[in-house]
């Protein structure tokens, strides 16, 4: 048995930050994770950030940013950089268009663990690596434990004053009965213009097997045959709009327009500039910013729409049903880069696994876009953040009680129910306090993509500083809470406790409003790369 002030069940972008929010606060903390990488979407996942184009200046926390800032550092320490690279104060390692920070997994990891380490020094903060939540004690009100697992099957059973769900599924919700929803809602429950006309729990959006590549002319490094390889090849998805033929081919739809679009991919050869294919999209080591011998090869990142497994929903799943999903994800996966090798002719293309961590070459966990969700005190609805909503507007529906703010496009990949991209202009958020409350439970909160949103709102709710900002928010939340005897309902629901919370927020470097006169166009989240 243990005990502490918080249990943090899985140490994702939000787990982590929520952890190092409620350590600076004076909180002892357990943080859990199923496997042995913390920081989620960053590390295991293997997914470069999507951010939006004003983040070297706003619209993120101080936290985040000094996370951003040390990881450039850490290339300046520990990397052969050339001169120019070195002295640049934006460095973007890889150079990739999704983001101004494209970087290795393993930096990611290296600089999360040493801001997290002078409190795991202390022993104000323990961290248990593979380990699962299973089993729980709780009423309708409050949960009391948390069961976890290891992978030796031994348990341990934590006891806490407060809990955080910061899995990348919702894990905690079921597991503990509070109140949750997934999939897609109606549109005659919410109004949202883009909700089916039907809901539907098992309507999930598709989740990615990640994996590194270098390109190496003149070699070949073909792997061997993947299973269902036919299968995949000849796969066609089931999709409304239809897709524009066999997934893994290098012509698919634009998410924008819907219309077909052939990717380019020229391996080490593509231009330095948005847009210019997918060796560049997620690419996370440019030879260019190294100096000259260092590597052999550009790195890139797979994340790309032939690797979007739609075959199974992950969040309405068993245990034993979730890793066949996996395995599954994981066929399609290799058999995407066996199709480039052999019907492209690109043999010279080589799985990295000393950048995913993994003896297969593929990231430890599944790139997950969409999870369970609280059914929370506010549910933010497409009517509040939509440009074409709110016409004539620059900004979304402001929150009184607004904890951080955010920005992306509402980004809905292919989903387990047979629709296409969702892709909706929205415009500069916030992070109402409201959406990160369940209605009943008092002890147990989100930190992840599990908060108050939509099917259709969790599509620019998702990304990695947004997720980050609301781990930061709950975990400080919790220590305000426990500092005034309240709990968090009560701190939300008084005007007093409400203002003082969010100055405390200020004066930590959370951001709560979005600057007047925004030029929407500087925030495109490919700015940095035109």
């Amino acid at each position: 048995m243990l005990n502490t002030d918080l249990l943090i069940v899985g140490a994702s972008v939000g787990g982590c930050a929520c952890a190092l929010a409620a350590c600076q606060a004076g909180l002892k903390v357990i943080l859990s994770e199923e496997c042995d990488w913390i920081g989620g979407q960053f590390t295991s996942q293997a997914t470069p950030p999507d951010e939006h184009g004003w983040i070297e200046e706003f619209g993120c926390t101080r936290t985040y940013r000094e996370f951003r800032e040390k990881v450039r550092q850490y290339y300046r320490e520990h990397y052969p950089l050339t001169p120019e690279a070195h002295a640049n104060p934006v460095l973007n390692p890889g150079n990739g268009w999704v983001s101004p920070l494209c970087a290795e997994p393993k930096v990611f990891l290296a600089v999360l663990q040493e801001i997290l380490a002078p409190f795991v020094s202390s022993g104000q903060l323990t961290i248990l690596l593979n380990h699962r939540a299973v089993a729980a004690q709780y009423d309708d009100k409050k949960v009391y434990s948390i069961t976890l697992q290891n992978e030796g099957a031994e348990t341990i059973e934590v006891k806490a004053q407060y809990f955080v769900d910061a899995t990348e599924t919702g894990e905690l919700l079921p597991l503990t009965q509070t109140a949750w929803v997934s999939g897609a809602e109606s549109r005659l429950e919410t109004g949202e213009p883009s909700a089916p006309l039907l809901a539907d729990p098992h309507n999930n959006q598709a989740f990615s097997m990640c994996f590194a590549m270098s390109y190496h002319e003149g070699q070949d490094h073909t792997i061997a045959k993947p299973q269902d390889y036919e299968f995949w090849r000849d796969f066609v998805p089931h999709l409304s709009p239809a897709w524009a033929g066999p997934l893994l081919r290098l012509t698919g739809l634009s998410p924008r327009t819907m219309q077909p679009v052939h990717y380019n991919f020229q391996p080490n050869r593509e231009p330095n500039i948005a847009f210019a294919g997918l060796w560049t999209y997620r690419r996370i080591r440019h030879l260019e910013n190294f100096k000259p011998g260092a590597f052999d090869s550009d790195i890139t990142l797979v994340n790309y729409p032939q690797i979007d497994y739609m075959l199974g929903d992950l969040l309405n799943a068993t245990f034993e049903e979730q890793n066949q999903y996996i395995q599954a994800a994981k066929n399609q996966s290799l058999s995407f880069l066996y199709y480039l090798q052999t019907e492209l002719g690109f043999k010279g293309l080589r799985l990295c696994p000393q950048i995913t961590g993994t003896a297969d070459g593929l990231s430890k966990r599944p790139y997950i876009r969409e999870s369970r969700r609280i059914k929370a005190l506010v549910t933010i609805t497409e009517q509040q953040v939509a440009a074409a909503q709110r016409p004539g507007q620059i900004l979304a529906e402001r929150f009184h009680d607004s904890v951080g703010i955010g920005f992306y496009r509402i980004d809905l990949h292919p989903s387990t129910g047979g629709d296409n991209y969702v892709d909706v202009e929205c415009l500069p958020f916030q992070i109402p306090l409201g959406a990160l409350l369940p209605q009943k439970m008092k002890n147990l909160l989100p930190a992840c993509k599990n908060i108050g949103t939509t099917h259709i709102t969790n599509g620019c709710y998702r990304l990695h500083p947004i997720e980050w900002n609301i781990g930061e928010a709950v975990g400080n939340l919790i220590a305000y809470s426990i500092n005034h005897f309240l709990d968090p309902f009560d701190a939300y629901q008084s005007p007093i406790h409400l203002r003082r919370f969010q100055d405390s927020l200020r004066d930590k470097g959370v951001e709560l409003e979005w600057p007047k006169g925004l030029d929407l166009k500087d925030g495109d989240p490919h700015r940095h790369a035109l």
